[in-house]
């Protein structure tokens, strides 16, 4: 489903070229959950932002479904973001003044989906998130745990193939952010292709796979079961 090969992405700092990915190769298989691991200024984000075409590489090849990234269109890419990636964020991105519901229902307005058809699937995706009963609930007026579940039926209201998810735990307490893995665990469970960058070796070890970034490049790689503490992980030869 996701090919990279040989990506870069550099900025220019004056005189100066800072390669936030340097050179980046790997292949994502449709179901596949992948944990992005690494210390900071790794290019975990700038990493996730070029799989959700938020971003262009400035070299290499990203393969998406079998397409050519780098020869969409704008509105092609725009399709793209609105109905087959989905992102959750750390600080979950909600509309402060909207309730969950009106938070739910934003992306089918932008894509254009019928009144009718935004209503039963924004209770659809507050039902399987299990936050159906705070569905007329500003953002307020909810927990970090249940705004991170309206944020992931936000997130996957269009029935995206891939979830992005960056940080998806770190403004929760334990409690919380065991109930929103175990979400995204049965998501990835029901086919979803998940790929969750985290600091936390917990979080990575749900995953079916590591992918552990230094400098832009990919250091290492490992199944998630064999995830242990971060010293060991941000150490070790290239992979």
């Amino acid at each position: 489903m996701i090919e990279l090969s040989d990506i870069w992405r550099t900025y220019t700092m004056g005189d100066e070229k800072l390669h936030a990915l340097a050179g980046v190769s790997e292949t994502v298989e449709a179901g596949e959950h992948v944990a992005v691991m690494g210390p900071s200024g790794s290019g975990k984000s700038t990493l996730l932002n070029v799989l959700g075409c938020l971003d262009r590489p400035t070299s290499g090849s990203y393969r998406l479904a079998g397409r050519e990234v780098a020869e969409l269109s704008d509105a092609e890419l725009s399709r793209v973001r609105q109905r087959e990636i989905g992102f959750v964020f750390q600080s979950y991105h909600l509309v402060a003044r909207l309730d969950a519901a009106a938070n739910v229902e934003l992306p089918m307005i932008f894509a254009g989906v019928s009144r009718s058809e935004r209503k039963e699937r924004v209770r659809r995706a507050l039902e399987a998130v299990g936050v159906e009963s705070r569905s007329a609930h500003r953002p307020a007026e909810m927990s970090g745990g249940q705004r991170q579940r309206v944020a992931i039926a936000r997130a996957t209201v269009m029935e995206p193939k891939i979830l992005l998810a960056d940080e998806p735990t770190g403004n929760l307490d334990s409690a919380s952010g065991a109930q929103v893995l175990e979400l995204l665990d049965r998501m990835s469970a029901a086919g979803l292709t998940l790929i969750v960058v985290t600091h936390d070796p917990g979080v990575a070890r749900r995953a079916d796979r590591v992918v552990i970034l230094d400098d832009g490049c990919i250091a290492r790689r490992m199944p998630g079961s064999e995830v242990t503490d971060l010293a060991r992980l941000f150490s070790g030869s290239q992979a």
